[in-house]
């Protein structure tokens, strides 16, 4: 070999162990950075001897990140569940709470119960107004909570959305820059970070599948098969109403779905195009467990009102006149049940708040005129209603004969139930999402071993130094010759 040849491949070693260091630098610095995947820098031998760079690889085990992927998705479907759950639950209040609704219904139940021991006290006739009318108000509050949770996962479909949709066109960018870059030999690695990193906002929000294209671009699907990204981005559409109430439903055109470049998909179920993520569990809170939730409520405030419209139990009342609960000042229809949670009220007439007197909770909601003051009658009636068992008009309970605390206890079970089953799922999702990141973090980037090949680039950085410092020698004696 000769000097010239010898002095050439030193110098292409130098470079190589210059790249070499700056490679494992970088790993070292990114250990704990997100999307960063190890490097190692491709070597191989050139014609006449030498060490020549191909370039640089990135490392990257496509299965476990497609599960840890899933699993993110799964964790964050779950965990805004069981947070609706939680909330609803905490609506009702828990046992024994003195805030819960069972517990007002208890008071309001004392109320009447103290009330017909002394029938001629004006202010115990008060309480059972102002324990009726804190009932409904609660019963209302409940309503409007379940509404209010509807409204916020509209809103976030709706900036959701726009987030996926600004996410997929990041895709369809950096898979150009990619395809420009390896047609100019130019390394990728940092434009896959970059992509690896979106890919993962995506996920969150819809479960995807990706396949590889030519040219290092990817396609990416749905795990329920919508076309996302290939070659271009797909639009997902979505239209927000701003504020939710009781009788919106997709079904009945009020409320928006979401669409594939124009064509209608689901989101909602576990067999749903774009279901599975974040976007999927709110709308099944906004078209499914907040529905339900509502109907739960609505057939609570019916039965309540129907109670105590019975003539039966106030002889004042003609049939379809308000009893002690009212619809807004009316009494119960059947073809308004949608909402009646939230518009559920005391009877005005028997309510001093309103401008009505408590002495007709004694004599009679519609009577004409005071009567005799130990009259204990009607406050009886009205306290034998709320413990007598009716058969529940609708709801998931419909059929049974229940009382107004047992029908009340039934809803409230059943809500707990869903809360327990919602944090099973929840924390098996979190489980999952733990381990299959911390064996990712495992398959990335090893500080120690990277400080091993860091000793190595230096080893050979020296010797290709000291190769140039013979050849150096070399020239020198050949000059002085």
């Amino acid at each position: 070999m000769s000097i010239s040849a010898a002095m050439s491949n030193a110098v292409l070693g130098l470079r190589a162990a210059g790249r070499g260091a700056e490679v494992v630098s970088n790993n070292i610095a990114n250990a704990l950075t997100p999307g960063y995947a190890r490097r190692t820098l491709d070597l191989t031998s050139g014609y006449g001897g030498g060490v020549h760079i191909v370039g640089v690889s990135r490392h990257v085990d496509a299965g476990l990140a497609s599960d840890r992927r899933q699993a993110e998705a799964a964790h964050q479907h779950h965990g805004i569940r069981s947070a609706f759950q939680l909330r609803f639950s905490d609506l009702l209040g828990a046992p024994g709470d003195p805030t819960s609704l069972a517990a007002q219904l208890s008071s309001f139940e004392a109320a009447l119960i103290s009330a017909s021991s002394r029938p001629d006290a004006q202010d115990r006739l008060d309480i059972v107004a102002n324990e009726g009318r804190a009932l409904a108000r609660q019963i209302s509050a409940a309503s409007d909570g379940v509404q209010a949770a509807r409204t916020q996962a509209d809103n976030a479909i709706t900036t959701e959305v726009q987030t996926l949709n600004n996410a997929l066109e990041q895709v369809e960018s950096l898979n150009a820059q990619i395809n420009g870059a390896q047609v100019r030999s130019e390394e990728t690695a940092g434009l896959e970070d970059q992509r690896h990193q979106v890919i993962d906002q995506i996920s969150a929000l819809v479960p995807v599948r990706i396949y590889q294209r030519d040219g290092g671009q990817v396609a990416l699907y749905s795990v329920g098969g919508a076309v996302l990204v290939e070659g271009s981005a797909a639009t997902i559409g979505f239209e927000g109403v701003g504020q939710v109430t009781p009788y919106m439903s997709v079904a009945g055109g009020h409320l928006s779905g979401l669409t594939v470049n124009g064509q209608p998909v689901s989101a909602d179920g576990s067999s749903g195009a774009l279901s599975g993520g974040s976007i999927g569990a709110h709308f099944t809170i906004r078209d499914d467990l907040g529905p339900s939730a509502q109907d739960q409520l609505d057939n609570y405030a019916r039965d309540l009102i129907e109670r105590f419209q019975d003539p039966a139990v106030d002889s004042t009342l003609a049939a379809g006149d308000a009893g002690l609960f009212t619809d807004e000042g009316g009494a119960f229809d059947a073809a308004n049940l949608p909402g009646i949670a939230s518009r559920i009220s005391l009877n005005p007439t028997v309510d001093p708040a309103e401008g009505g007197e408590s002495w007709r909770l004694r004599d009679g909601i519609n009577a004409a005129t005071e009567g005799p003051v130990g009259e204990t009658g009607l406050l009886l009636e009205m306290t034998d209603a709320l413990n007598s068992n009716r058969t529940t008009g609708g709801g998931p309970f419909a059929g049974d004969a229940n009382t107004a605390s047992s029908l009340l206890s039934k809803i409230s079970s059943s809500v707990n139930v869903e809360l327990a089953n919602s944090d099973q799922l929840l924390s098996f999702a979190s489980a999952r999402l733990t381990e299959l990141t911390e064996r990712q973090l495992a398959d990335g980037v090893d500080t120690d071993t990277e400080l091993q090949r860091l000793i190595q680039v230096e080893q050979a950085y020296a010797a290709n130094a000291r190769m140039l410092e013979v050849l150096d020698d070399l020239m020198g004696i050949l000059n002085r010759l």
